[in-house]
């Protein structure tokens, strides 16, 4: 009988949930899972989950007192809630959750790596051991170095918000254990940018993840690739066999719907052949790259901005909810 696109995926690329949808993750049963201050904040005000959002705000608000005020408590908890998340994932999950830091703090060293120390031992004091977490940084040159801090701590990071091959090569070149470059919003710009539709290997997002995967197979870096945003299954077949993939619900439903073949299109072999130049990536470097490329430019900012909206929306919503559970029960908060 023949396989759906989705079985046969998994047989040269891990399966990654981009969710933080449980009941989701139960259906597809990923290797891994991501989530992201916006997956967290839809996941957050779905009823069913509901339970987990007001056990994390009791706790936050237990642990500040009574003195503290609700924002203050909201913005503890929404901390603590993709950890909650993370660890109901992890249930489910036989690998890795990826938990991102504050993106309000993407362009500060010292305050993402705190963050992420702290993420760490509140999984640490779960008994969650550090091989079953990657902590989420985006890709600015500060972010990839509190990453480059955090990696020879043996905490293991995902740098997130990756546009172009700067970015990835001074990830690889910090020791990062895995990149996501963003297939669908480097799709979204060039459209936009152009005016044009582009489809299957002319994708300028799968074309950019390809070169990247060549670039990290031909010199030999452990850091892995994870394509991730896509827009239209037609992504997810271009690049089988990257490292990983991670595919939001609808689109792994998709792939399990659909029976055709699937030809590997990224293979480390064939990617040690193909003729590169080694480009060395310092801050200059770097800036001057970043800047010559608008695309990268415009969907860092914007994806650091989006995120930071999606927090501050989640800690309003808790806020809101804290004091509805206050007002309704206050002997027990």
């Amino acid at each position: 009988m023949p396989q759906n696109l989705l079985e046969q995926l998994r047989t040269f690329t891990v399966v990654v949930a981009d969710t933080g949808d449980i009941e989701a993750m139960e259906k597809f049963r990923p290797q891994d899972a991501t989530t992201n201050p916006s997956l967290i904040t839809a996941a957050a005000q779905m009823p069913q989950y509901q339970p987990i959002v007001d056990g994390v705000l009791i706790a936050a608000r237990n642990d500040l007192g009574e003195g503290a005020t609700d924002q203050a408590v909201a913005n503890l908890a929404f901390q603590r809630l993709a950890i909650a998340f993370g660890k109901k994932i992890l249930d489910i999950v036989p690998g890795r959750v990826s938990t991102e830091v504050d993106a309000r703090l993407s362009y500060d060293t010292e305050a993402t790596v705190a963050q992420a120390r702290s993420i760490i031992a509140q999984y640490d004091a779960a008994g969650i051991g550090r091989d079953h977490v990657l902590i989420k940084i985006a890709s600015t040159w500060e972010g990839i170095r509190a990453a480059e801090i955090l990696e020879k701590e043996g905490i293991h990071c995902n740098l997130t918000l990756l546009f172009g091959l700067h970015q990835a090569i001074a990830a690889a070149e910090a020791g990062v254990t895995l990149i996501s470059p963003f297939v669908g919003r480097i799709l979204d710009w060039y459209k936009k940018d152009t005016g044009k539709d582009f489809h299957g290997a002319d994708d300028p997002g799968v074309q950019s993840v390809t070169r990247i995967y060549h670039y990290f197979k031909k010199f030999g870096y452990k850091t892995v690739v994870m394509g991730a945003s896509f827009r239209n299954i037609g992504e997810i077949t271009e690049l089988a066999g990257c490292d990983l993939l991670t595919i939001s619900p609808q689109l792994l439903a998709e792939l399990e719907a659909t029976v055709a073949e699937l030809p590997r299109k990224l293979d480390p072999d064939t990617s040690r052949a193909v003729p590169l130049e080694r480009i060395v990536v310092d801050k200059a470097a770097f800036d001057r790259m970043h800047a010559a490329d608008r695309m990268a430019t415009d969907k860092l900012k914007e994806g650091i901005e989006g995120f930071s909206a999606a927090l501050v929306k989640l800690e309003s919503m808790l806020a809101a909810r804290l004091a509805e559970l206050e007002s309704r029960t206050p002997a027990a908060v």
